[in-house]
């Protein structure tokens, strides 16, 4: 049986800001329902990358291609197309300001012009439920709204057209812990119940190994390491002697391998009592 084409796929990709080398033949595919983590250090050009995934910059050379088309040779009505099978959620929500919560969510899907205004109420107001945003707090302003339900009302519009691709710039920055471990289980859970693929830029240690299937390491303008956390720690490499296998870095990946121990004795449990 032939593999299925990967979600994205990019290719000897390089980028020059004049003199500035940030990516040099950097390849590396995307399958579908992976959650992929996208970390480096300052200037490694994770955004860059994210950005040209998406089709807002274009590369110096190579090729990135979206659901197999080239994101930056597809004419405009393609690349809309293309647009309408992903959601982005940005770092700070990137709310519109003059925009109600349910406004917010409403605005991709009366974009298309195609759908009745009563079904484009019911279908944001189905969003923000399954981001835990009651339908009393859907009339508020987002300059009324803490930092966490900024964050939930920006994942409800980035999955108001039912995506199969989903983009996450920092998705817990600027919350606090318990906030924080609130919001990757949504997004797990939103994950799993939507057969989403996600591909996130994140410098937070215990979101990136709570959530990510594989991790992209950028540094010294290529990709370092792309695998699961085992493998990627055992790379040898600076950047991820400092960033993973420092303390925090050890505490968290101990709390992951924790979390996996208790699953499989779960799974184990649960196979004991069925057979029973």
């Amino acid at each position: 049986m032939a593999e299925a084409q990967p979600v994205i796929r990019i290719e000897g990709l390089s980028t020059r800001f004049g003199d500035v080398v940030v990516h040099d033949n950097l390849s590396m595919d995307v399958r579908a329902g992976e959650i992929i983590a996208l970390v480096g250090g300052s200037g490694s050009g994770k955004t860059t990358l994210l950005r040209q995934v998406l089709g807002l910059e274009r590369p110096s050379a190579g090729t990135v291609k979206v659901f197999g088309i080239d994101v930056h040779h597809a004419d405009p009505a393609t690349l809309q197309q293309m647009r309408n099978r992903w959601g982005m959620l940005f770092q700070h929500g990137a709310l519109f300001s003059a925009l109600s919560a349910f406004d917010n969510v409403a605005q991709p899907m009366r974009e298309l012009r195609v759908l009745p205004e009563a079904l484009v109420r019911d279908a944001a107001l189905l969003k923000l439920q399954m981001v835990d945003i009651p339908p009393e707090q859907a009339l508020r302003m987002p300059a009324d709204l803490s930092g966490g339900m900024v964050k939930r009302v920006a994942l409800a519009r980035a999955l108001a057209l039912e995506p199969e691709l989903l983009f996450l710039d920092e998705p817990t920055a600027g919350l606090d812990p318990a906030l924080s471990e609130s919001f990757v289980r949504l997004i797990a859970m939103l994950h799993r119940e939507m057969n989403l693929t996600v591909i996130m830029v994140t410098h937070d240690l215990d979101t990136l190994l709570a959530l990510a299937t594989r991790i992209a390491v950028l540094a010294d303008k290529r990709l370092i390491a792309y695998g699961e956390a085992e493998e990627v720690v055992r790379v040898d490499h600076p950047f991820i002697t400092e960033y993973f296998l420092g303390e925090r870095g050890q505490r968290a990946l101990q709390g992951m391998r924790d979390e996996r121990e208790k699953a499989r004795a779960a799974n184990t449990h649960r196979e004991y009592d069925h057979g029973k």
